[in-house]
């Protein structure tokens, strides 16, 4: 029989890859890569004030990369700073401040190690229900705006034309994947987290030919990446998050190599 702690395992991170799927297709086809790793990284700072204020570590973490996604939102509407210098200076000065603020942590013994690459076979009922809840919201939202969204991401002027709030769009989107990435933290870590985002959406792209295939074929790829990464862990005994990015780049591979194959096969039939 398999262990509770395998099952919380592998359940959360199933979980986490179905909602990350489309997100991540947006990810890839905005090419937000550095967003995400922004909000990563604020989530170590959410980390730290959450053991200094004394509250949950996942309220922490949600709370600051949606504070983190508005102040993006509202940097890039200043005309005189560029958008990637904003995610520069956010990224890397929350992840500083993140460090410093954990340095003034008395008496609790943090595994700096389980935040910076993940720690999925420690979550407990709590963080599933979390990523239920949470993913469950992120994903009924993401599905209701689903069409204006692929308008924005085809050509902001067009869609602005045509009477789609473009801003509070991009807003709303930003503090989705806020939400997404915060949860996803304990699952992968703060710094891979991007990486199972965007490398399962990647391999589903050579296959996909609507954007909701790519969206279901990333979920997918996404899924089989995190079995794959537990399996790999628990038997060969490395680093779960890691191994799960592993997984994730060798499906990539993998996918690239069949892709044409499969493409001259369909053809030829």
């Amino acid at each position: 029989m398999m262990d509770d702690f395998l099952f919380r395992a592998i359940l959360g991170g199933v979980l986490l890859a179905v909602v990350c799927g489309p997100f991540g297709a947006f990810i890839v086809w905005r090419r937000m890569a550095f967003f995400g790793d922004m909000l990563a990284h604020t989530a170590l700072l959410g980390v730290a004030l959450g053991l200094l204020i004394g509250v949950d570590i996942r309220i922490g973490m949600i709370a600051t990369c949606l504070v983190a996604a508005l102040l993006l939102s509202y940097g890039q509407r200043q005309a005189r700073i560029g958008s990637d210098t904003v995610l520069g200076m956010l990224a890397h000065s929350t992840l500083a401040l993140g460090m410093v603020a954990l340095a003034f942590v008395q008496g609790v013994a943090v595994d700096l190690m389980a935040y910076l690459f993940g720690d999925i076979l420690a979550i407990n009922t709590g963080d599933i229900l979390l990523l239920a809840v949470g993913g469950a919201f992120a994903f009924c939202v993401l599905a209701w705006m689903w069409r204006p969204l692929l308008a924005l991401t085809v050509s902001p002027e067009i869609a602005a034309a045509e009477g789609i709030p473009v801003e509070r769009l991009r807003l709303v989107f930003m503090l989705l994947m806020a939400l997404v990435i915060g949860m996803a933290i304990k699952i992968v870590g703060v710094l891979l987290i991007t990486a199972l985002l965007i490398v399962p959406a990647a391999s589903a792209r050579f296959f996909a030919r609507t954007p909701e295939q790519m969206a279901i074929g990333a979920g997918l790829f996404g899924a089989a990446s995190v079995l794959a990464g537990i399996a790999l862990s628990w038997h060969v005994d490395t680093p779960a998050g890691p191994s799960i990015v592993i997984s994730a780049a060798a499906i990539f591979i993998l996918s690239a190599g069949f892709a044409p194959v499969m493409r001259k096969l369909t053809s030829g039939a």
